[in-house]
């Protein structure tokens, strides 16, 4: 978008005497002009910044969209205890391994612990979440994490549950979910996304 922003500002070719005008070349000014050539200009720093921020979030909104549509293709299979291949089935770190380790620069832990102490993945408040942010879950009693799922949206996380479950949508405000939850992460921002 920059780039676009940038060619439509300087496209024109500016005729202009061999020695820079004043007017069209003052501290203020962002364009440089020389007979014959193009018009060089830099966009405006508030106009480049926006365009930078609009960039960015398209870049973060395409990659939740890959992630979700892993994720979302992977309803239905069942939970393997150490599985991180669609056609053999997930456990919860491995659903999160999957559906991230192509889209983000960062390392993926493959355990839901190693998630939740992930430094690069900032933390997030439960009001504050976002399609695509880690959730996680204490299901033992005191100590680790040991659960993670995927925020879809609505309440609801994606999670591979247990053996004997199939990787499935839950909402986050059934009673079990809300007496186990610790804190989620995100880990899709414009400087850890691809």
């Amino acid at each position: 978008m920059l780039r676009k922003a940038y060619k439509k500002q300087c496209a024109k070719t500016v005729a202009a005497s061999a020695e820079p005008t004043l007017a069209l070349n003052s501290v203020k000014s962002k364009c440089v002009v020389r007979k014959g050539y193009k018009k060089r200009c830099k966009p405006e720093a508030s106009e480049a910044n926006l365009t930078i921020a609009d960039a960015h979030k398209v870049r973060v909104q395409k990659a939740q969209s890959t992630a979700m549509n892993k994720l979302m293709g992977q309803l239905g299979k069942p939970y393997r205890w150490g599985g991180t291949l669609p056609r053999t089935g997930f456990d919860c770190s491995g659903l999160v391994y999957y559906a991230y380790k192509d889209l983000v620069k960062i390392h993926i832990p493959r355990t839901a612990n190693e998630m939740y102490h992930l430094r690069d993945a900032r933390p997030v408040d439960r009001d504050e979440l976002q399609s695509g942010d880690l959730v996680f879950f204490r299901t033992r009693g005191r100590g680790a994490a040991d659960h993670v799922g995927v925020y879809v949206g609505n309440g609801k996380f994606i999670q591979s549950p247990r053996t004997g479950r199939d990787i499935q949508i839950t909402s986050l405000s059934e009673d079990y979910w809300v007496r186990h939850y610790v804190g989620a992460r995100r880990v899709m921002t414009p400087k850890t996304i691809r």
